[in-house]
């Protein structure tokens, strides 16, 4: 036998021994598990992995992908324009293209010190919450800033200040495993200056955000509530410090509370309403679902501002271009998995369950049949996702609720597609705020319900490490 294979063979006898009775132990891929998406997985790794339409879409349905995709990446002009179809940008904004964050629909990241604009990094904004905003919590899950509103917008047209800037600093944290090595972290200090508008409320919140990855998207909308509630259910029956919770959240057009499944505290229902809040806020974008831009009343040169509606009152972003953007960013697929039945990666994966990480990143789900799109029906995925909130501890704490996420709960993350980060976006810059350098930083942050995971993890050697960094980035 080879000594690559030898020692891997020793690995998995260690598993086996150390492992807990009930701890799957793998010792060859399972059937299916390459396709992450189901029949909607795409065949690519390279730079546009993540710019596919899912693999079973008909040719007639790639059209409209490809009219979607078309108004996610070209920007936004400032109105009044020639450029009916894509003016009114604005008045504060954060970027003037959905790809400017969303880095070829892949992950974006904080800004550098010698950015100008922080773009592809938001900062949310809220105050305590009050009895007196009992109805503002209710729709918008926070109360807003007073003169800043709920995002922070360091970009304006000509005539409008901008809301400031963004910077982020970094305080070093040295981590030890048990067999002596070290790793430093970074722990971020955010930098709001050069506010446009005067002082910010004294109890201000904040909470900045990258934006995630575009695959899955429609796959993850189409996993029954039912199945994600169950989760939920069985994680606190099992009692082991591991207990996910739905977000419950506002949907504009239902007019009602339900569960949230997108944003990093899972706080929108569904992908039109994350659209429409990005449109919104991102770019000072108008909808029918949302008709008014994203200027308080303190911010008079904004309100004041020319739009790009039309002059029977439609929006800047008309009912068929959200339409189109919708089924774009449903459709995007999910890159096949890479090496799944190496030696390597088998360990790895044994290891991920050892640790208890699949308690959270649960691996496998099956879509519902009334999907809203017929490709991403009766799919079996495999997002390593539960969609729920997790208190994940002080270190990763934002102190900002949202509906009824804490200051301390994140929405579990999907990890399908992680491995190609530095190829798709060209960084490993991972968790809510791009902190985390790369994988391992990423899961040396975990606390709270996943300090035993952590603490797993510190104890493995060199060469579980490496089998373990194997596994996530064959996802």
């Amino acid at each position: 036998m080879p000594p690559s294979l030898l020692r891997w063979s020793a690995l998995f006898m260690a598993l086996s021994l150390s492992a807990c009775d009930d701890t799957p132990r793998f010792t060859q891929a399972e059937p299916g598990e390459a396709r992450s998406g189901g029949e909607a997985t795409v065949r690519k790794s390279d730079q546009n992995a993540f710019s596919m339409p899912s693999a079973n879409l008909s040719p007639t349905r790639r059209l409209d992908f490809s009219v979607g995709n078309s108004f996610f990446r070209s920007p936004w002009v400032i109105a009044p324009s020639t450029t009916t179809a894509r003016d009114g940008l604005g008045p504060l904004f954060n970027t003037n293209g959905c790809q400017n964050c969303h880095i070829k629909d892949g992950r974006g990241h904080p800004p550098t010190p010698d950015s100008d604009n922080a773009v592809s990094m938001l900062v949310r904004l809220s105050i305590p919450n009050e009895p007196a905003y009992a109805k503002v919590i209710e729709q918008l899950g926070i109360v807003p800033e007073p003169v800043y509103g709920g995002q922070f917008q360091d970009m304006a047209v000509p005539g409008v200040a901008p809301e400031g800037k963004v910077r982020v600093e970094y305080e070093p944290l040295t981590v030890r495993f048990k067999d002596g090595s070290e790793v430093e972290l970074r722990k971020p200090k955010l930098q709001i200056t050069q506010l446009g508008y005067g002082p910010m409320h004294p109890d201000t919140r904040f909470s900045a955000r990258v934006a995630p990855p575009m695959i899955g998207l429609g796959l993850l909308e189409a996993i029954p509530e039912a199945a994600i509630l169950a989760n939920a259910q069985a994680q606190a029956k099992a009692n082991n410090g591991i207990a996910g919770r739905p977000n419950r959240v506002w949907d504009d057009a239902q007019q009602k509370t339900v569960l949230g499944r997108f944003g990093w505290k899972a706080g929108q229902p569904n992908l039109n309403q994350q659209n429409v809040h990005a449109f919104s806020g991102d770019m000072g974008l108008t909808t029918s679902l949302r008709p008014f831009d994203d200027c308080t009343d303190a911010q008079t040169a904004c309100k004041q501002a020319p739009n790009g509606n039309g002059p029977d009152g439609e929006p800047e972003v008309s009912d068929n271009i959200l339409r189109l953007v919708l089924f774009y960013s449903r459709n995007l697929g999910v890159p096949a998995r890479r090496e799944v039945g190496s030696p390597q990666v088998l360990a790895g994966k044994n290891l991920f369950y050892q640790a208890g990480c699949q308690s959270c990143h649960t691996p496998r789900f099956t879509t519902a049949a009334d999907a809203a799109e017929p490709e991403l029906a009766n799919q079996v995925i495999r997002p390593y996702s539960d969609l729920l909130l997790h208190d994940m501890g002080e270190g990763l704490a934002d102190h900002r609720s949202e509906f009824q996420a804490g200051g301390r709960d994140w929405r579990t993350p999907p990890l399908w597609g992680i491995g190609l980060t530095q190829t798709v976006s060209g960084h490993t810059q991972f968790l809510h705020d791009g902190r985390a350098r790369n994988l391992l930083e990423a899961v040396l942050w975990h606390g709270g319900e996943a300090q035993a995971a952590q603490r797993q993890v510190l104890s493995f050697n060199a060469e579980q490490r490496a089998a373990l960094l194997a596994f996530l980035n064959s996802l």
